[in-house]
């Protein structure tokens, strides 16, 4: 959508309003700290855009996880960061290791650039990602709101803050006791949610001057298979999507030096052409006769030498939605201590079961497993003369093959995280607030591989014994011995990795007025932040007994570094009106040093009916202890390079321009921090008592973002690194004690502009209470570069393999309240994009544009029974598909729909059931 566009449909919703006449009247709001200063005021005058979503706003959208709450935030990216993903073990500068968690990503800048809190401080970052923290630790069931700061925050948090911070707020002061009961079932299977949960609240902290609160939640999403829904599909020729791979079922013969086809082949057909994938069944025109197997489209995929292969649909075959169970438990104890101090203990710990699963493991006879080639004289040794008049049926044969018998591969990941806390809030000399915490926090995963992997050395042995036939048809089976060479190769109840990240911290800040202006009271906070941070991670795929392709080579053992801060945050009235605030926070950390990042803020109410706002602020993003300090390794680069400093253009001297070197890659210890500058400028407005709204332009810029480098990118930019080529005892990168430095660097940087746009209105008509909420963000444009000798790449409203910064999105919600009774229809939408183009040329019918894509929630809540609610409602009312995509399972999950956009669940009924007792 355009920004006229956009303006346009403001003005109509402007000029709509006034059928609606309003009757309530404000009320006086409570000053209280809000998320993004530390300075108490009211919530509806802060200077930052601060959106807040409540605990019956959840309920009402039968939302029961902060993943699911964060799938309908506009401002939160349109990225890998949910379980519908399936992100495989990525680490590094990918932020993308979605074993088991799911993470925030706000403005799209990765989960490590938003920092998550619980009741205003830090939580442990997940146990194997690392760098972010898993929602799914968080107790939604004891959340009272949410508030999400849309704005950069170093200034006021320290690092991780630069797209954002989002703040969830549990209850507090809770007497009595409820339980709730909740079922979110699909229309066509799989995918189901269910939920319960038990609360229960002792004393009155203002009358017995003690409070205790515990919660408990059990939550199972079940797993969503891709059988279950026919949108994923990878094999759609005639709309451009093919899968690019010819690992099938029913195997197909590969080119291999020594191999029965050799390197390459030729058939009578085709003359002079040469090929390097053969299988029987497209010789016979009959892939298709296999499930999930088709005729591999070798025009669209710009592979002519796959002509006469297969290909296999395997974005079908994978998972759309991990299965997982959670328990979250909470308890809280307050205590007033005398009557300005309160005394509290927090603890807060959870479990998460996600069970990941992929498609069946594709067996390739090269590399490590050349000696796995199908032996000549085995009992189905498969004869291509009749196709290939240079088969040399005396030689082993090499082939593609995907191991159904090996079953899907499954890695199930279990986390354990957990939060203590103590602290103390009062008042001092009569005016200053404070408040001290004390806490300990930490999270552990593990990973273990379930069914699908394999171990090395049984599996060749399996292979090369002739026993297994990778060539069945419908109907046929492996035999009794066959299946038991591939059952005592698997790798099931290895571990795969291990991980755990541990936080320590303290923590207070002392707020109250200074003195008075004749605009009012100059407000001040001081404080500070004291960290130790611990990270080890481990791998338990390799050693002794390794494991085909479950590889993780990140070991490190336990690192640790410390964080102190200081912080200042001042408030002044200038005149009626016009307020200023600036606030300071300088961090020092153990293994890099100190940054320092302010942050100045104004807020101008000219009138009463519209408050002008913006800030200015400067962020940071700590490297994290993968990119630090994950193992480093010499290993040869694949293929020749030239030395650009030895062979300049021109040159011919294949001594240094046909070079192979080693490159070292794995952690950088001498990494800089991520920085950031970033503005916000926008308005407030409330022209009459019955409408109000926001709009907030907003930039981002980056600098110095980690990067992993490959070789070949520091020698065609060597010059921007010149540190990276090291050169040995005879002065060459091939020489003794020579290699190129590549993995993390500090890389120049991407920036981010679009515009934030929220509207409330609300009034009393035909004896009910209606109100319309939009919050809706536009990406104008988003920009990166590499290299700072690069021109920038757009990537507003374009396929990318990492976030999609689409043009627009937005969450519409109309509410009607009479009685005991109360309806809310809300619409998700989230506008298309440019596709992903094919590798070769598009057919006719490709469409170069995916679609946007709408659905509408319906829910009514009836609370006529004592001390019951009850909220049934309908998701995704019209059943609507993600939209198609031309995209295909590579580097993002789905095949012919795109998990970062859609949802795969479809139309799914909700029953939510709350009773409270005293």
């Amino acid at each position: 959508m355009k920004l006229k566009k956009l303006a346009h449909c403001m003005s109509m919703m402007l000029f709509a309003g006034p059928v609606l006449a309003q009757t309530a009247t404000p009320q006086k709001v409570e000053r209280v700290e809000v998320t993004g200063s530390n300075v108490k005021r009211a919530a509806d005058e802060a200077a930052l855009p601060v959106q807040i979503i409540t605990r019956a706003d959840l309920t009402k959208a039968g939302i029961t996880s902060a993943e699911q709450l964060l799938s309908t935030l506009s401002a939160n990216g349109t990225g890998t960061d949910n379980l519908s993903s399936n992100v495989g073990i990525q680490l590094g500068t990918t932020d993308r290791n979605n074993n088991g968690n799911s993470s925030a990503n706000l403005r799209g800048l990765g989960a490590s650039s938003t920092l998550v809190l619980l009741n205003g401080r830090r939580v442990s970052t997940h146990g194997a990602k690392g760098n972010a923290v898993d929602l799914n630790s968080i107790p939604l069931a004891a959340v009272d709101r949410v508030e999400v700061l849309k704005d950069g925050a170093s200034a006021i948090y320290g690092t991780d803050a630069i797209g954002g911070v989002i703040n969830f707020i549990l209850r507090k002061d809770y007497q009595g006791g409820e339980v709730t009961g909740f079922a979110d079932v699909t229309g066509d299977g799989g995918g189901n949610i269910f939920r319960g949960s038990l609360l229960a609240g002792w004393g009155d902290i203002a009358k017995d001057g003690y409070n205790v609160m515990a919660s408990i939640t059990l939550d199972k999403q079940e797993m969503l298979k891709g059988s279950q829904r026919s949108f994923s599909n990878g094999n759609q020729p005639l709309r451009g999507l093919s899968t690019d791979t010819t690992g099938t079922p029913f195997a197909t013969q590969t080119g291999n030096a020594g191999s029965a086809i050799g390197s390459s082949f030729r058939t009578p057909a085709t003359g002079t052409s040469t090929f390097t994938r053969a299988n029987l069944l497209s010789f016979q025109g009959n892939c298709n006769t296999v499930p999930g197997m088709a005729q591999y489209e070798f025009v669209l995929n710009d592979f002519a030498a796959a002509r006469f292969g297969c290909t296999f649909d395997t974005g079908s075959t994978a998972i759309l939605l991990q299965a997982n169970e959670r328990t979250n438990f909470v308890s809280r104890g307050a205590f007033k201590l005398n009557s300005t101090t309160t005394a509290f203990i927090e603890a807060i710990a959870s479990r998460s079961v996600a069970q990941k699963q992929f498609e069946p493991l594709q067996l390739t006879t090269t590399g490590a497993l050349l000696a796995a080639r199908y032996p000549v004289g085995g009992r189905y040794y498969q004869n291509l003369s009749a196709f290939i008049p240079a088969f040399d049926p005396t030689k082993p044969i090499a082939y593609r093959w995907r191991c159904e018998v090996c079953g899907p591969r499954e890695i199930e990941t279990t986390s354990d995280s957990y939060r203590v806390l103590a602290g103390l809030d009062g008042v001092v000399a009569g005016k200053w607030d404070y408040k001290f915490g004390l806490s300990t926090a930490g999270s552990k995963a593990n990973s273990v591989l379930g069914n699908g992997y394999l171990k090395t050395a049984p599996l060749i042995a399996a292979l090369a014994s002739g026993l297994v036939n990778p060539w069945l048809l419908p109907g046929q089976t492996q035999t009794p011995e066959a299946i038991a060479l591939i059952e005592a190769a698997k790798a099931r109840g290895l571990k795969l990795f291990g991980g755990e990240a541990t936080l320590l911290q303290a923590d207070g800040s002392l707020s109250g007025e200074v003195w008075q202006l004749p605009a009012g009271a100059v407000s001040a906070a001081v404080g500070f932040d004291l960290r130790r941070e611990g990270y080890r991670f481990s791998n338990g795929s390799v050693g002794a007994d390794p494991t085909f392709q479950a590889p993780f080579d990140a070991e490190f053992p336990k690192v640790s570094r410390n964080v102190a801060a200081i912080y200042g945050e001042v408030l002044v009235p200038v005149v009626k009106g016009l307020e200023v605030t600036a606030a300071i926070r300088h961090d020092r950390y153990s293994d890099f040093g100190g940054t320092t990042n302010p942050k100045v803020s104004l807020r101008w109410n000219p009138i009463e009916q519209v408050t002008f706002r913006g800030s200015y602020n400067t962020g940071f993003r700590a490297p994290s202890f993968f990119q630090l300090y994950t193992a480093q390794g010499d290993a040869p680069i694949p293929g020749n390079i030239a030395d650009p400093e030895l062979c300049p253009p021109g040159t011919v001297n294949p001594t240094v321009c046909a070079i192979r070197p080693n490159a070292r890659q794995g952690g950088n210890p001498t990494l800089r921090p991520e920085t950031s500058k970033q503005w916000s400028l926008g308005l407030a407005f409330s022209p009459t008592k019955w409408l109000s709204g926001t709009v907030d332009f907003f930039e981002i810029k980056r600098s110095n973002i980690i990067y992993e480098l490959t070789p070949q990118q520091v020698i065609a930019n060597y010059t921007t690194f010149p540190g990276n080529l090291v050169r040995g005892t005879d002065g060459r990168l091939d020489g003794p004690g020579g290699y190129i430095r590549a993995g993390f660097v500090n890389a120049d940087g991407d920036a981010i502009r679009g515009m934030d746009v929220s509207l409330l209105a609300s009034t009393n008509a035909a004896s009910a209470k209606w109100t319309m909420k939009l919050d809706g963000t536009y990406i104008d444009s988003y920009q990166s570069r590499v290299f700072s000798t690069q021109r920038f790449t757009e990537f507003a409203g374009q396929w990318t393999t990492r976030d999609l910064y689409v043009r627009w999105k937005h969450s519409l919600a109309l509410t009607y309240e009479r009685g005991p009774w109360s309806t809310t229809l809300t619409q998700q939408f989230t506008a298309g994009y440019k596709d992903e183009l094919p590798y070769g040329p598009p057919p006719a019918a490709f469409s170069e544009n995916v679609g946007s894509y709408t659905r509408y929630n319906l829910s009514a809540t009836y609370t006529g029974l004592k001390n019951t609610s009850i909220t049934a409602g309908v998701k995704n009312i019209l059943n609507t598909d993600p939209p198609f995509t031309a995209h295909n399972y590579d580097f993002v999950g789905g095949a012919g729909w795109d998990p970062r956009v859609g949802d795969p669940r479809g139309r799914a009924f909700t029953l939510n059931v709350n009773y409270k007792f005293k």
